[in-house]
């Protein structure tokens, strides 16, 4: 079913193009980005019910002008045919008093070039199999409380079932001189949360669930109940990994934290801006197995950031980052790109519409290769299959990369051995990580639960993913 266009935008949208035609007058680069987001989420475990507003839920603008040196951006929410006036004449004050305090200022100010854009005209109506709307809120619930009495009723062990259903509807326009840009789309995400205890132990496993989708979702999760419940119990038995080296194979969910943390905040050119990132002394050059080819882009993929166009009105495009092994490029926004003399790449991305835009990853994932699993596993004489994302932590400066991973089932001889251990954590120098890579499976997975911050802030939605991955990592 087709996603709608928020009623509110679209009645702003004469005054917004007003506000360009008005403030062009007098400024050679104009626009504004609106956005109308809303969503709820849903909790439902054995001490009771939840439901609240997302904390995506958002309603505003943002202005973004050249005013002769670089640009400046003034964001508001309210907007009608009274205040419009007032809201121009405000920029306008707002702007002298900034060009006065740039042209006295005692530091190196950075310019910035106008920016260019081609006449487009284009709209994105997401599709989902069911609107959120077809379904009240007591419904949903009932279906969630269904999965959580079902997994109560698998086992003994269990002291609590989480289930988590969130679902968001994002409409966005963006209008310039040159552009007219809308898009409207639902992405939802779930988690199933099973603790179990036996004696003094306690432990817990999780699925996550995501994607271009909304009420769907939840029956895609009741069909996971027994399997996070089983690898919950599964780890009550678990012990530590003995710290070394190994070969190891990632799941894709793993597969896509090494894509994230390794080259996904590596290569956002802001960092090249800032020169505080490593990555852009081997642009051209072999950082990787020759098997390794990684993408990101709104276009790249169809998950939880896939768009028509970023929030500073680029078109989503399918960047590769590295082809075979080699570097090729980063991922921009614009004001980097203007920066590096390089192309937007359409990752410009806000965590509202009252936060600046950062170069962000979209989609990002390691493509195919032509391994079975079957194959990967029989071909380990000592490892471990890895599973699960904890959380993960990169230094762009240095190449260092963490993450810390649920469980990892033991691999001896070609078979595994039915042990597991859990918690690892899995390190490493980015390149070696790469280049150790010696098999990757035929089937690519993406996910997109969770969020992505910016240093220790700033969050947006992203998805990353890859096969199956064969390579040789620091466990500990």
């Amino acid at each position: 079913m087709k996603v709608s266009m928020s009623s509110f935008l679209m009645n702003q949208k004469p005054i917004l193009k007003k506000i360009v035609n008005l403030l062009s007058e007098n400024y050679k680069y104009v626009s504004i980005l609106g956005t109308d987001t809303k969503g709820k989420i849903y909790n439902v475990q054995k001490t009771g019910i939840d439901l609240s507003d997302s904390h995506w839920c958002e309603r505003g603008f943002v202005i973004r002008v050249h005013n002769g040196i670089n640009y400046s951006e003034f964001s508001f929410n309210e907007i009608n045919e009274n205040n419009l006036n007032t809201i121009v004449d405000e920029i306008h004050l707002k702007m002298a008093k900034t060009l006065e305090r740039l042209k006295n200022a005692s530091i190196t100010i950075n310019t910035y070039e106008l920016i260019e854009e081609a006449l487009i005209k284009e709209q994105f109506l997401g599709e989902v199999t069911t609107l959120p709307s077809s379904l009240t809120s007591k419904e949903k619930i009932e279906k969630m409380c269904s999965i959580k009495d079902s997994a109560l009723s698998y086992s003994d062990l269990l002291v609590d079932f989480k289930v988590t259903y969130h679902e968001v509807h994002v409409s966005k326009i963006f209008i310039s001189n040159n552009k007219e840009l809308e898009q409207s789309y639902i992405w939802s995400e779930g988690y199933l949360v099973s603790i179990v205890r036996r004696d003094e132990n306690t432990k817990y496993a999780h699925a996550s669930f995501s994607g271009l989708k909304a009420v769907e979702l939840i029956d895609e999760m009741e069909n996971n109940i027994e399997k996070v419940i089983d690898t919950s119990i599964k780890l009550l038995d678990a012990r530590s990994v003995i710290p070394g080296e190994y070969e190891v194979i990632c799941s894709p969910e793993i597969s896509g934290l090494i894509a994230h943390e390794a080259f996904g905040h590596g290569v956002e050119m802001d960092m090249f801006v800032k020169k505080r990132a490593k990555s852009m002394e081997y642009l051209g050059k072999s950082v990787a197995s020759e098997l390794v080819t990684m993408h990101d882009g709104a276009a790249a993929a169809s998950n939880m950031s896939s768009y028509l166009f970023d929030d500073e009105g680029v078109l989503g495009t399918d960047t590769i980052v590295i082809e075979k092994g080699q570097l090729k490029t980063g991922i921009s926004d614009i004001l980097s790109a203007l920066k590096l003399g390089t192309t937007p790449t359409g990752n410009g991305k806000r965590e509202s519409f009252e936060r600046k835009a950062y170069a962000r990853m979209t989609n990002t994932f390691f493509t195919a290769g032509n391994d079975t699993l079957e194959d990967m596993i029989a071909s380990i004489k000592h490892g471990y299959i890895l599973d699960g994302t904890m959380s993960g932590m990169e230094d762009p400066k240095n190449w260092g990369i963490q993450c810390m991973i649920l469980q990892g089932s033991e691999i001896k001889d070609g078979r595994l051995t039915g042990k597991i251990v859990s918690p690892v954590i899995m390190t490493g120098y980015v390149p070696d990580v790469l280049k150790s890579i010696s098999m990757l499976s035929e089937t690519v997975e993406l996910s997109g639960s969770g969020a992505c911050g910016k240093g220790y802030k700033e969050w947006v939605k992203v998805s990353d993913g890859g096969p199956y991955i064969k390579a040789k990592v620091r466990l500990g």
